[in-house]
């Protein structure tokens, strides 16, 4: 059972969670070969990193000028014409793979499941109902397109593995249907909300986008990263890039902080695989204190400067 990995990456570096599907892709292919597809232009480099990835038997590049950008229907060209000898099509449940699985599925005419969470012998497991329950799945199809959530997987680990061998393979021709024409790229110096190992974030509760900044306070305070819940997105307190929950980011750090948030189903759905949740609300009924291994019934603003000044800072 080959098991087939679009990889991420940004042109230079190989994105870290990609080690976190190959571990999951390992178990897919009980015993056949896990394969490494790198799209990309003038990217050698990021092959040779895919390449040293434990488990990984075959990188397989595609280095054209035409994908410097590709778009979701051009990847899922490229997938297509590789995936028939593939059982399993697996990446990571990001923007760019929720594009093109259904795409490439579609042209196989092959199953598509999207945001596994687990890898079973005889079964998958995803969440539904915004992660209230979790279904079990079996796919009988030749062909099977999967988008896995990367915090739900241990990364592959294996100092004894040696590189891959890496094979350069023509690119089919790009879709120039829909094409790229600009892209915003937020920049910040706080760690990456999807790989921090701490999150604070803010909900409707804090009231106003400049009261948001005593969450950010906090988190600069902390090494932390910045999120927020859609209710303070909507209002404009914080920056549709950190919204955290079923239609943001999903998150898994080691702490996650939330303030003025309530705790909808949607935002738990986000932080489920979170270590050690902490919260602080005025509602003593609020739904975030069932998840929470620690909670402050209290205002806000009379608990954050208490709390910041009993914590040090980051190193």
């Amino acid at each position: 059972m080959n098991v087939l990995i679009l990889a991420a990456h940004d042109g230079q570096h190989i994105d870290p969670t990609t080690a976190h599907i190959v571990g999951a892709a390992s178990r897919l292919a009980s015993g056949g070969a896990v394969h490494l597809l790198v799209l990309g232009h003038r990217c050698a480099t990021v092959a040779d990193q895919a390449a040293g990835l434990p488990g990984v038997a075959q990188v397989l590049l595609v280095d054209d000028a035409a994908y410097a950008t590709p778009n979701a229907e051009t990847i899922a060209r490229q997938l297509a014409a590789l995936g028939r000898d593939y059982q399993w099509l697996v990446a990571a449940h990001d923007l760019r793979a929720r594009a093109a699985l259904p795409r490439t599925a579609a042209l196989l005419e092959a199953a598509y499941l999207s945001d596994v969470i687990g890898v079973d012998a005889d079964s998958l497991r995803r969440p539904i109902y915004a992660g209230a329950a979790i279904s079990h799945l079996q796919s009988t199809a030749r062909t099977t397109c999967l988008t896995l959530r990367t915090s739900a997987f241990a990364p592959v680990r294996d100092s004894a593995a040696a590189d891959a061998v890496i094979v350069q393979i023509p690119a089919v021709p790009a879709d120039t249907r829909t094409q790229l024409v600009g892209r915003d790229v937020a920049t910040s110096h706080r760690p990456d909300l999807g790989r921090a190992r701490i999150v604070v974030a803010g909900g409707r509760g804090v009231g106003s986008a400049a009261s948001m900044a005593l969450v950010e306070k906090l988190a600069d305070h902390l090494g932390a990263a910045v999120g927020a819940s859609r209710a303070a997105v909507d209002a404009g307190f914080a920056a549709n890039a950190v919204q955290v929950g079923q239609t943001g980011k999903t998150v898994a750090p080691d702490v996650y902080i939330a303030l003025g948030i309530s705790g909808a189903i949607q935002h738990l759905a986000g932080i489920k695989d979170a270590k050690c949740i902490v919260a602080i609300n005025k509602d003593p009924d609020a739904p975030i204190f069932q998840v929470a291994d620690l909670g402050f019934v209290g205002d806000l603003f009379e608990a954050l400067p208490a709390l910041q000044a009993g914590l040090p800072t980051a190193n």
